[in-house]
């Protein structure tokens, strides 16, 4: 059983065989999905919790080092992609350069990244929607606005427990409505949503200039409050750990293998480009809002981007900044939905889950089962459980795809020297792999010890459903 661990599939640098999903995407729709996702609760949302607990205005600072550090794991991924065409991201890397049990920790890794990045984005999602809705007029009970047993305020001025955040459930079905229905249509309406958004960013940033007061850049690494984490440069990191789940668009870019025309092709130039329009739009955003207000406002606010328009004062254009970012927020949940049942599906083909994962409807082409479970697991946890939660969750997950993506590469250079690539990383085989592993690590060990329990307990949880059951349907042992 112990060599079963190790076993690896096969490399081929050729179009993987038809999987039942239509190939549709080229390279610029490749850029709005990593771009769509990308910029979206990391941004619109984490900006806000990442100042006001950890990084202070020193916030684009931690948005910089978190790039830097996926620029080096970004390079790799677009090494990979072109050798190793195949959906399934950073699982599928893994299965060819590192084996399948290492494949299964890093797919169920990915499963939960996926999951929880979903809920924190629908978590944030509703807290727009619900400034947009009360600039309207419409007040939604605060009940269902928060996880269940948060305290909160009525109307009336008494105290009361949550019950759910019901908003969050309107999206996700939203956009699981929107895959199920077919790939070539909902990529058109995401392509336009992500255009919509960064017309949006460009107004938000012009409107925003002229009230940024440079006080409140002062100091701009506030002094540590006597413990780790709590601001002062281990602030920064903290932050640049939360701030992860803002880079896991280009993730997702590699998970879409199987419904690209040209993958060799598409995806490295698809995973680089949308990687360097995203760090740019991220460092310059952040850097307006902590500009305009006062990062200690920011707190505990799911939604700084309203706070700043609010501040603004402009109700017409405030109106218009909420709304283009309560659709925006549709391309990012399309994305991670996509993500999640592409990762399901290549798990599924290769044996590790069962075929519930890659049934496809006979009409539209996707696998409707997993984009179901996928709505269910991602609005029950987006119900329950406070943004802050979900973001380290989903960044520690993202953190630990990216290093085992590094080790991937330096793996496959030695073990494959000669197999194609498309693009292939300049400095030699270790330089940036290293730099990656070195990087994305540091930022993992700044995270909290109850981030890293929630991970320990996950993978747990994984290893004994792959002893119970994948390693026994491993397509790699019934066909060898």
């Amino acid at each position: 059983m112990m060599s079963s661990l190790w076993r690896k599939k096969a490399i081929t640098s050729s179009t993987p065989p038809s999987t039942g999903l239509k190939r549709i995407f080229g390279t610029w729709q490749l850029i709005a999905i990593g771009v769509g996702v990308t910029i979206g609760a990391g941004l619109f949302s984490l900006t806000g919790v990442a100042a006001g607990l950890y990084a202070g205005p020193a916030i684009p600072l931690a948005f910089l080092i978190a790039a830097v550090a996926a620029s080096f794991a970004g390079l790799c991924y677009a090494e990979l992609a072109g050798m190793i065409p195949s959906g399934g991201s950073a699982y599928s890397y893994a299965y060819a350069a590192l084996g399948e049990f290492v494949a299964w920790v890093i797919g169920w890794d990915l499963i939960l990244e996926y999951t929880v990045s979903t809920a924190a984005v629908a978590s944030s999602w509703s807290g727009y929607m619900t400034s947009f809705l009360r600039d309207w007029g419409i007040v939604i009970d605060p009940r269902l606005l928060n996880p269940p047993m948060t305290l909160v305020e009525l109307p009336d001025g008494h105290k009361a427990h949550a019950w759910f955040n019901a908003p969050c459930l309107f999206i996700l079905w939203l956009v699981t409505i929107m895959l199920t229905r077919g790939m070539k249509e909902s990529s058109w309406m995401n392509a336009l949503i992500v255009g919509i958004k960064i017309c949006v960013l460009v107004g938000l940033t012009v409107a925003c200039i002229p009230y940024v007061q440079l006080a409140h850049f002062h100091p701009f690494i506030p002094p540590n409050g006597g413990h780790y984490g709590d601001f002062g440069f281990s602030g920064v990191m903290r932050a640049a750990g939360m701030a992860f789940l803002a880079y896991i668009g280009f993730d997702i870019v590699s998970t879409a293998a199987q419904d690209t025309k040209n993958p060799q092709r598409s995806m490295p130039f698809a995973i680089l480009g949308s990687q360097i329009i995203c760090a740019t739009v991220y460092v310059i955003v952040s850097a307006v809002l902590v500009g305009v207000v006062d990062y200690h406002h920011f707190a505990h606010d799911p939604s700084p981007v309203a706070t700043v328009m609010d501040v603004v004062n402009i109700p017409w254009f405030s109106l218009l900044i909420k709304g283009g970012i309560c659709l925006g927020y549709v391309s990012v949940v399309y994305g991670l939905l996509m993500g999640q049942s592409r990762i399901l599906m290549s798990m599924s083909q290769d044996g590790l889950l069962p075929t519930f994962f890659r049934r496809m409807h006979p009409k539209s082409h996707t696998p409707v089962p997993s984009h179901m479970l996928s709505f269910l697991v991602s609005g029950v946890l987006a119900c329950c459980l406070p943004i802050n939660v979900l973001a380290n969750m989903a960044s520690i997950g993202t953190l630990t795809a990216f290093v085992i993506v590094c080790a991937g590469v330096i793996a496959l250079r030695f073990t494959s020297p000669d197999a194609p690539r498309t693009f292939r990383l300049p400095g030699g085989p270790l330089l940036i792999p290293c730099l990656g592993i070195i990087s994305c690590g540091s930022v993992m060990l700044s995270m909290s010890l109850i981030t890293w329990m929630r991970l320990i307990i996950w993978l747990v949880i994984g290893a004994v459903i792959y002893f119970a059951y994948s390693i026994r349907h491993s397509h790699l042992r019934t066909n060898g």
